[in-house]
């Protein structure tokens, strides 16, 4: 019976995953940020709000080609190595695993809905939750067939965007219309998301439960059902592949950092050229245009992973490696401390600044947060076991309440 399984214990935990985890979540926010300061059209179309000239243009086009939806594949890899190394440790000591997952997954689902709807709208935890009820039964499947299974997955975005992208002759008139506004808001809509963020704790709540509404249901559907759950199979291949856990020879991270990065970053850096020369329109950046960095950032990503894998088997940058790694002890928590700190700085709840830092101001909130959270999360965890959340969530998952003091 799996009232007998624990958690991973600190001495337990595989150093590798702890230190890439903190690197993506580290990463996820130089990302993250835009939608915290400025309007949600920003996020996918950068000229809908916002100074691009500059020092600003050059952080978001260096943001975009080594981050934009980089870190958030290493998270989900990460994730469905997750799924294979709980359940995997549950079955060799109970020979069940599924009670044990579905209520780590529920409980994670809980902290996502309140994020999302209290606190930030861009969550991703729901995402992830409703993809692992699904994703748990490809967890004994060969590496070669999870990972093909994975890309399939992930492809069938492409395929819904490449025929949305393609019939928009087709759409009637007044949808296109409205869709085009939303790509590129009026000042007048503009005004009203400021003063809904900068406004009232009600307000900020009614805004976000309605956006996180929308993140739940077409953009769950279009995209994170797709992306996230191939991603999370493809994190289980590299996992029982010993890709994720430092097994592999050094030359075959230091091939793979170079292949990735040669494939993936001329493909990410042509999409964004090719996204500037159809000047940002709606029905080409929207659909098509998005495909570039939609797949190189597979590459990249594949490549940070592999050096990431480097450092974890070299005997240099300790004290970051030993940063990054409490800092990926800790993922739940400081993904969620990222939301609070930059709703306190941006929605009305705190300061009230939202849409009004530029780029170049939000990327020092984000080196801000960065230093905060590598200097705090070792710290907690040389007095603690796991960080609050995690105490939370675990104590929750296994029905008893976790010792929290070492």
């Amino acid at each position: 019976m799996d009232k007998f399984i624990s958690p991973v214990s600190s001495n337990q935990r595989i150093l590798s995953l702890d230190i890439l985890r903190g690197f993506a979540i580290c990463g996820i926010l130089l990302i993250n940020i835009q939608s915290f300061a400025m309007p949600g059209a920003a996020y996918l179309n950068p000229m809908a709000y916002g100074d691009m000239s500059g020092l600003n243009g050059w952080i978001w086009k260096l943001s975009y080609i080594l981050g934009d939806s980089k870190f958030m594949a290493i998270f989900s890899m990460l994730y469905g190595a997750g799924i294979v190394l709980v359940t995997r440790k549950a079955e060799n000591r109970s020979g069940k695993s599924a009670g044990l997952h579905y209520r780590r997954t529920f409980w994670l689902l809980i902290i996502g809905l309140i994020h999302a709807h209290i606190i930030w709208a861009g969550d991703i935890l729901v995402a992830y939750a409703i993809c692992a009820l699904f994703v748990f039964l490809f967890r004994n499947m060969k590496a070669r067939t999870l990972l093909v299974i994975g890309i399939l997955l992930i492809s069938v975005h492409t395929l819904l965007y490449t025929f949305l992208g393609t019939s928009l002759e087709n759409w009637p008139p007044d949808q296109l219309e409205a869709a085009s506004a939303d790509w590129k808001p009026g000042q007048d809509a503009l005004n009203e998301e400021i003063a809904a963020l900068t406004g009232s704790w009600g307000e900020q709540i009614a805004h976000n439960s309605a956006s996180a509404v929308f993140m739940e249901t077409i953009v769950f559907l279009f995209l994170f059902l797709w992306r996230a759950s191939g991603l999370m199979l493809v994190g289980m291949a590299l996992y029982k592949w010993g890709v994720l856990t430092a097994e592999k020879s050094a030359e075959f991270y230091k091939k793979g950092l170079v292949l990735g990065w040669l494939i993936g970053f001329p493909i990410v850096i042509y999409g964004v050229y090719k996204q500037y020369d159809a000047d940002w329109s709606y029905e080409y950046s929207m659909f098509l245009g998005s495909q570039w960095n939609y797949w190189g950032s597979l590459g990249v990503s594949f490549g940070y992973i592999c050096m990431i894998m480097l450092l974890a088997k070299s005997d240099i940058m300790k004290w970051i490696k030993d940063r990054l790694a409490a800092v990926g002890q800790m993922a739940l928590t400081n993904y969620i401390m990222q939301s609070v700190i930059c709703t306190l700085i941006f929605y009305g709840i705190g300061f009230g600044l939202f849409g009004q830092f530029e780029r170049w101001l939000q990327f020092l909130v984000v080196a801000s947060i960065w230093i905060v959270q590598l200097l705090w999360s070792r710290p907690w965890l040389n007095n603690y076991r796991f960080g609050p959340l995690e105490w939370i969530w675990r104590s929750m998952t296994y029905m008893k309440r976790q010792p929290m003091k070492k």
